[in-house]
């Protein structure tokens, strides 16, 4: 695999072989980042956990501290006399049957985040082969089915994410930009590693973090010794 000079210089900063504390972890990460844009800084946490259980499944969502650096793209599914509402709110669209012809007759996806209310699901529920393999399905547990669609629109717009597992039983979530600097990724990292822990399944048994690395968009990975940093 091709690797930039950037890159190469980056990984200098590094010992593959260590587990650093999570804040040292972080200030490497702000050091390492090269780019002449402001990388994302994620997190990648394998779990001790079977993702095709249904009773070993772990996903929710959680507002940052200090946000991820980026205003996520709301489109709300309400009422037509909630739309005002939904706009009010910060949502960038909000509509019914109207918008679900616009995704699907114009395959259109302008926006990060689905949000609907319990009445709209109805109609929602067509979209599920097209916003499923997206990761866009509004679900109860992500909070984007809620009947509150102010409080909804408002922590998404301040920075709330979701975390799943994928088929390989990790998460992967943004955590941040390298500008935060290493105290506020520290910050974020301890809230999203808090409520994964929270999150644990009773059906998990033996080790549940197995392993937690943190990188930006274009630099090399760090492993973080989530163990002993939450322990």
């Amino acid at each position: 695999m091709f690797r930039s000079k950037n890159y190469k210089e980056s990984t200098k900063l590094i010992d593959r072989s260590e587990l650093y504390d999570a804040k040292e972890a972080f200030e490497i990460v702000t050091k390492a980042s090269k780019a002449k844009f402001d990388e994302t800084v994620e997190l990648h946490v394998r779990l001790g956990v079977d993702s095709r259980h249904a009773d070993q499944q772990v996903r929710g969502a959680i507002v940052l501290p200090h946000g991820t650096g980026k205003t996520a793209r709301v489109l709300v599914f309400c009422k037509e006399e909630r739309i005002p509402e939904a706009l009010a709110a910060g949502a960038d669209y909000a509509g019914g049957q109207d918008l679900v012809d616009k995704i699907q007759k114009e395959n259109w996806f302008d926006f990060d985040v689905v949000m609907a209310t319990p009445d709209m699901m109805g109609i929602v529920g067509r979209l599920g082969r097209v916003l499923g393999p997206k990761g866009l399905m509004p679900t109860p547990k992500a909070g984007t089915v809620t009947p509150n669609i102010t409080q909804g629109v408002t922590e998404i717009k301040a920075g709330k994410i979701e975390y799943r597992l994928d088929k390989t039983n990790i998460i992967h979530c943004p955590i941040g930009k390298v500008s935060f600097g290493a105290e506020k990724l520290y910050d974020n990292y301890a809230a999203l590693m808090s409520a994964i822990i929270k999150a644990k399944p009773a059906a998990a048994k033996g080790q549940y973090i197995k392993s937690c690395v943190t990188a930006s968009t274009m630099g090399p990975g760090v492993k973080i010794n989530a163990q002993k940093q939450l322990a």
